[in-house]
């Protein structure tokens, strides 16, 4: 049976993880699957692991086609996602509608959470880089819970342990019994968009094309959009 080797971001796993079964029994395959942030699999990749199909982040595809790692003409827009403010279901939600709210709100809270800008995650790095320009990177960090590498944030919420998290609303989904507060307000709106693509050095070149086509039907778009993303 025909393995087919997959490196996924985690932002996009809730949706793939759901359409890898059909594409197996259709195709009488099976994947191989590495799920982590788009930074941390360029890292393995460039370190000589290889896969048949990428779905990094763009940033993550362009590093990879600037290494002469993918097929010409195999990148292939499937969603995006932007980052997001959640709170437990239920609890006080922060006035998140301006830069200047914003920055009130992460002093006035308790703890908060996003990801660990050494992670590598979209997210955790722009939050990082903002607290920086702001020179409020010491004072938030010393009551900010991190989760693990390619960890979800909100976890934190359930727990009690912070009170409101911060990543992308894709990821801040996956865990259940939070709601979105919004996104980043005015000029900080960031979203992150997520490429497919074909290793050169894949044996299984069609049978990429064929899963990559499989999460652009109509039936994937409306996985994507259940699940917080936009499809592109």
């Amino acid at each position: 049976m025909t393995e087919l080797k997959l490196y996924c971001t985690i932002a996009t796993q809730p949706v793939v993880e759901t359409l890898i079964p059909r594409f197996e029994a259709e195709h009488g395959c099976r994947f191989s699957t590495v799920w982590n942030t788009a930074p941390a699999m360029v890292k393995r990749l460039q370190s000589g692991e290889h896969g048949d199909v990428l779905l990094l982040n763009r940033a993550g595809a362009e590093t990879m086609t600037a290494a002469g790692r993918l097929i010409d003409g195999s990148q292939t827009s499937i969603a995006s996602s932007a980052t997001a403010v959640a709170v437990k279901a239920g609890a006080r939600r922060p006035d998140i509608s301006s830069v200047e709210a914003l920055k009130r709100a992460l002093r006035e809270a308790m703890a908060i959470s996003y990801s660990h800008p050494d992670a590598g995650g979209a997210s955790g790095l722009y939050v990082a880089k903002l607290l920086q320009q702001w020179g409020m990177e010491r004072e938030i960090n010393a009551k900010t819970k991190f989760p693990p590498p390619a960890g979800l944030t909100a976890q934190f919420l359930i727990t009690g342990e912070a009170d409101f998290a911060i990543q992308q609303k894709s990821e801040l989904l996956q865990v259940p019994g939070v709601e979105i507060v919004g996104f980043l307000p005015g000029e900080l709106h960031m979203v992150t968009h997520f490429v497919a693509a074909i290793e050169k050095q894949s044996p299984h070149a069609a049978l990429a094309k064929a899963f990559i086509d499989a999460l652009r039907t109509p039936e994937a778009r409306a996985a994507f959009t259940a699940k917080g993303l936009d499809p592109a």
